[in-house]
C-alpha cells in the first residue's frame, strides 16, 4: 500500500538525502568542459601560458550538511584553457612554470590563469529544481624578461543545471559555467588593449598597461555582464 507523502515527510527529505551521501562518502565529481568549436579567427601573437600545479591539481571540498564534496577541477581546467587559449592565439606555447616560459626566447608575453573561487547551490537549497555553479577566474598577464605582473583579467562564469542525480547535476553545471566563461573570454580578450599591442608585435612591459589606464575611464578587463 502507497501512503501518502505528508508535508512532515516532505521536510525530511534533504536530510534524508544529506545522511545517504554522507553514508556513501558524498559526492565526489571531475567536470570536463564541453565546449562548441568557436569559429573565430586566432589572433597572431606569440604568447606563452603557464598552467602550474596550483591550476592542474585545484580540488574544491566543503562538507554540507552533513555531506562531503569534493569537486576536482584540475585535469578540466587544463584542458579548459588550453582550449580556448588555443582558440584565441595562433600556436601558444603552454609551460608547467614561469620559469620555463621566461626562459623561451622570442615570446611577447606570459598568461597564467588561475581559479580563484568556486561555489554552488543545490536544488535542496534553492528550493526548486535547479543547481547552479559560479566560477571565478584570474588571468594574470606577465612580462618576459622579470616575470613581473602587468596586468590582472577577472573572468566570472555562471552555469545551471535542471534535476537529476547531485554527481551529475552538478557535473551539468559545472560545464556551463566554464562554458559561461569561455565565450566571454573569447568574445571580449581580443578587443583588450594589451590585446591591440600582441597583433602590432609587440612585446609587453608594465608601460603598456599604464597607458591603457590613461587612454580609459574605466578599465574592466573582461566583463562579467556586459551592457550593449
Amino acid at each position: 500500500m502507497h501512503l501518502p507523502l505528508t508535508t512532515p515527510c516532505r521536510a525530511l527529505l534533504p536530510l534524508a538525502v544529506a545522511a545517504l551521501l554522507a553514508a556513501c562518502g558524498g559526492v565526489q565529481v571531475k567536470p570536463t568542459p564541453d565546449l562548441p568549436h568557436p569559429l573565430l579567427q586566432p589572433m597572431s601573437a606569440r604568447v606563452g601560458v603557464v598552467l602550474d600545479e596550483e591550476l592542474r591539481r585545484y580540488v574544491h571540498e566543503e562538507t554540507r550538511g552533513g555531506s562531503n564534496w569534493k569537486v576536482d577541477l584540475g585535469a578540466g581546467h587544463e584542458q579548459f584553457f588550453r582550449e580556448i587559449i588555443g582558440a584565441s592565439f595562433d600556436a601558444p606555447q603552454f609551460f608547467n612554470n614561469v620559469a620555463d616560459a621566461r626562459a623561451t626566447s622570442g615570446l611577447q608575453t606570459i598568461f597564467r590563469p588561475r581559479i580563484e573561487q568556486f561555489s554552488f547551490v543545490t536544488a535542496d537549497e534553492t528550493n526548486g529544481d535547479y543547481w547552479a555553479v559560479t566560477i571565478r577566474y584570474s588571468m594574470a598577464v606577465l612580462g618576459v624578461k622579470e616575470g613581473e605582473i602587468i596586468d590582472n583579467y577577472s573572468l566570472t562564469g555562471y552555469g545551471s543545471a535542471r534535476g537529476g542525480r547531485a554527481a551529475s547535476a552538478l557535473t551539468r553545471a559545472t560545464r556551463a559555467a566554464m562554458r559561461d566563461a569561455a565565450a566571454k573570454f573569447l568574445v571580449q580578450a581580443p578587443r583588450q588593449p594589451l590585446a591591440k599591442r600582441l597583433l602590432a608585435g609587440e612585446v609587453l612591459t608594465p608601460e603598456h598597461v599604464e597607458a591603457a589606464k590613461a587612454e580609459a575611464i574605466e578599465v574592466v578587463p573582461i566583463e562579467d555582464d556586459p551592457t550593449p
